[in-house]
């Protein structure tokens, strides 16, 4: 069994029906979800001139290997009407693999721990409220410690 910790996000149609259907697809094809962030409301990073997105992290528990998750990750992304024609650009669903167990993969399409985590406010907030505590493998700094030293000027507002 493994320990993964996903992102999800969104900024086109329902935005939170489809991150509740994201879920629920997630905990059917990939593994149960033992804790997740609130619902954020977050400016968009990239291409900043666009609707803002919602974002939620996910801890799971799967048997599914890194390669595999992400393969039923693009699968749900697609099932749900996931186009990719912008890169940064508007979406209506994202999901990434932030962490898997504390390994360090670079594959073709694959890497983890994501390469820009640190550098993005609205990733580690989600992954605060989830796992505060969390070692990052490459820079041996906690969740709490990389969310403090975050330069992101981006703007993420807790909903509710």
């Amino acid at each position: 069994m493994h320990i993964a910790y996903l992102l999800t996000g969104g900024n086109l149609g329902d935005r939170e029906a489809t991150l509740a259907k994201a879920k629920d697809l997630i905990a059917l094809n990939c593994g149960p979800i033992l804790s997740e962030s609130p619902l954020y409301e977050t400016e968009a990073w990239g291409i900043e001139d666009q609707e803002l997105f919602l974002n939620q992290a996910l801890k799971i528990r799967t048997e599914l290997s890194a390669p595999l998750l992400l393969e039923e990750i693009l699968r749900i992304e697609k099932q749900l009407g996931r186009v990719r024609q912008i890169k940064y650009g508007p979406r209506k669903i994202d999901i990434d693999i932030l962490f898997f167990d504390h390994e360090v993969i670079h594959e073709p399409g694959l890497t983890v721990p994501h390469p820009h985590l640190q550098t993005r406010r609205f990733a580690l907030q989600c992954l605060f409220d989830i796992a505060p505590g969390l070692v990052h493998p490459l820079f041996d700094k906690t969740i709490t410690r990389l969310l403090a030293e975050c330069t992101d000027p981006l703007k993420v507002y807790k909903l509710g």
